[in-house]
This record gives C-alpha cells, sequence and structure tokens, in this order.
C-alpha cells in the first residue's frame, strides 16, 4: 500500500496528494498512452542521491518522441529538476520517485494527436521491491507461458504503460503458481527478461545478457551492472539465451530499479548453481549498493545529490 505525501507535482505547479486527480474519459485510462518512468532517491552518506536521473528522464522523452508525443510542454533539464524538487518538498531522504506523461481528456477515439499531455511526479517511501530478504537468499521463479511482446507490434525498448498489460499477465501467472516471479521468452524462443526486469546469467565465469532485440528494455539499472561486471574485470556478453541455459547456469540474477539486483535462487523448480546467490551475483551486487549507498566513491556521476539533509549514519 503507498504511502501517501504532502504533494505531487502536477505541470509545473505542486498540488495536494488527494488532489491529483484525472476525468473518468482521460485517453491514457481506456488506451494506455503513458510514458513513464521509476527512478530510486537513495539516502547516501553524503545526502539523499537520485540514481542515474538524467538517463532515466532521456528514455521517458525517448518514449515519448516514439509515440509522438513530441511537446510535453517542459525541457529534460526541467522534469529532473522537478524530480529532485518532490523528494525535498516532501522531506525525503530514500523514496521512489515515478514521473508519467499522459495523453489526457479530450478524444476519446483511438485518435489521440491532439489530446492534450499531461504530466505528473509523485514520490512515496519504498522498500526492497522482491523483500529484503530476496538480496541475499533470492527468488524462485520460473518460465512464464505468456510471450514477450514480439517485434513490429508495440516497441519494447519504450517504457510505455500498454506494455504493461503483458508484465501483468507474466508476474500473474508466477504468482499463482507460487513463484515470486516469471521469466518470458521472446517471440523466437529465447530468454528475454522478467515481467519488470532484466535477468543475467553466469556460466564457466562469464556474464550473458540479453541484447536489446529480444524485446528487453534497456534498463538503466542493466546499464549500471553492465559496466560494473566489465569495470570488475569480468567478461561479459549480449547474446540470445536459450531457455535451457536457465537450467544449467552457474548463476542466475534480475536487475530493475525497483529489484536492484536479486538473485535468483531456481527456475522451474530446479535449483540454480548451488540454490543461493553466487559469488559473482554477491560481488556486482555489493559493489552496486555501494555506489547507491555512498558508502564507495560514485565513480560514475551516477547519484545527484539533494539539497536537503540526510538522515544516513556517517
Amino acid at each position: 500500500m503507498i504511502q501517501p505525501t504532502a504533494k505531487i507535482w502536477h505541470n509545473g505547479e505542486f498540488i495536494a496528494w488527494d488532489d491529483a486527480k484525472v476525468h473518468v474519459l482521460t485517453h491514457a485510462l481506456h488506451y494506455g498512452t503513458s510514458v513513464f518512468e521509476g527512478i530510486r532517491c537513495y539516502d547516501t552518506r553524503k545526502g539523499p542521491g537520485v540514481f542515474r536521473l538524467a538517463e532515466h528522464i532521456r528514455r521517458m522523452f525517448d518514449s515519448a518522441k516514439i509515440y509522438r508525443m513530441t511537446d510535453l510542454g517542459f525541457s529534460r533539464a526541467a522534469i529532473e529538476q522537478a524530480c529532485k524538487d518532490i523528494a525535498v518538498v516532501n522531506g525525503l531522504s530514500s523514496c521512489y520517485i515515478r514521473p508519467i506523461a499522459f495523453r489526457g481528456y479530450g478524444d476519446v477515439g483511438v485518435r489521440s494527436l491532439g489530446n492534450p499531455i499531461e504530466i505528473y511526479i509523485a514520490c512515496w517511501e519504498w522498500g526492497r521491491y522482491l523483500g529484503s530478504e530476496a538480496l541475499e537468499e533470492g527468488v524462485d521463479v520460473c518460465v512464464s507461458s505468456w510471450t514477450r511482446i514480439a517485434p513490429n507490434t508495440l516497441p519494447a525498448i519504450a517504457k510505455v504503460a500498454a506494455n504493461y498489460m503483458n508484465s501483468q499477465l507474466i508476474l500473474m501467472e508466477a504468482n499463482l503458481h507460487g513463484y515470486t516471479e516469471g521469466i518470458a521468452l521472446d517471440t523466437a524462443g529465447y530468454v528475454s527478461e522478467g515481467s519488470g526486469e532484466n535477468i543475467f546469467l553466469i556460466r564457466d565465469e562469464v556474464i550473458y545478457t540479453p541484447p536489446l532485440g529480444t524485446s528487453v528494455l534497456p534498463g538503466i539499472t542493466r546499464d549500471s551492472v553492465i559496466r560494473i561486471a566489465i569495470d570488475l574485470g569480468y567478461a561479459l556478453k549480449e547474446q540470445a539465451i536459450p531457455r535451457e541455459w536457465l537450467y544449467i547456469a552457474d548463476e542466475l540474477f534480475f536487475t530493475g530499479t525497483a529489484a536492484e539486483v536479486t538473485p535468483i535462487r531456481s527456475v522451474d523448480r530446479i535449483p540454480v548453481g548451488a540454490g543461493r546467490r553466487g559469488p559473482i551475483t554477491e560481488h556486482i551486487q555489493a559493489e552496486f549498493l555501494a555506489i547507491t549507498s555512498g558508502a564507495q566513491h560514485d565513480r560514475y556521476g551516477w547519484l545527484s545529490l539533494l539539497d536537503s539533509r540526510s538522515s544516513a549514519a556517517a
């Protein structure tokens, strides 16, 4: 359950949480015409820091462009600043930030180019997406019967609401069968991604991850982990991954803004490696969490520090 905060940013103004409402005939409500981002603000030792803010907002604007939402009314810099402002005005040191742009009230048909664009930015406190114990113990997943979005149907590289109907089917199926998450295959039968996470596989100390051509979202955390892994000296390959590799992998892990770096301990009840977090996953995870917590120098410049004071221990 979301814990409400005081304010939400709407088209350049701060409004009360309870006043952030839309008309029932809003276009996005009927047709999924909204683009959004999920961004973490970490409570670091140097103060609250928003993780890879510029990259998130660039992806949001890229998604909008693909769907011909060419004029959002605000620059990327303005939206970046608003994302920082909403955390500050609500007095949060650690939070999840959700900017969303959508086609609003106007034409109710499929035609949408004339509808106004609305932008909201909310934030709230949010813990570990898959549970705090998942980062150490790992999660149990299944291969979904639902296939990921086919090329040339819906753009997989756009983070748009409509795509997440596919994600919901994957996740609901997994949960109803007792799994934490599901892994979807692409239309060619190769591993694609989870319902809301990218995936990495390790075998013989080589790290593999599906390329963008397998209907995966170009994840910000995915990119971060690739850079970290290479800098730590690991061999990494972006290539098509057959389903059966999931069962013979030494290690598997998910990445995502919400999931961060979460180990996978079993697939379809088959243990991954020793059935617990593996050493390479742990190494990469520790490096990622050290950077985002401020325990280690932010050598990539990924954290945009806020002006408010942090409650983290010095």
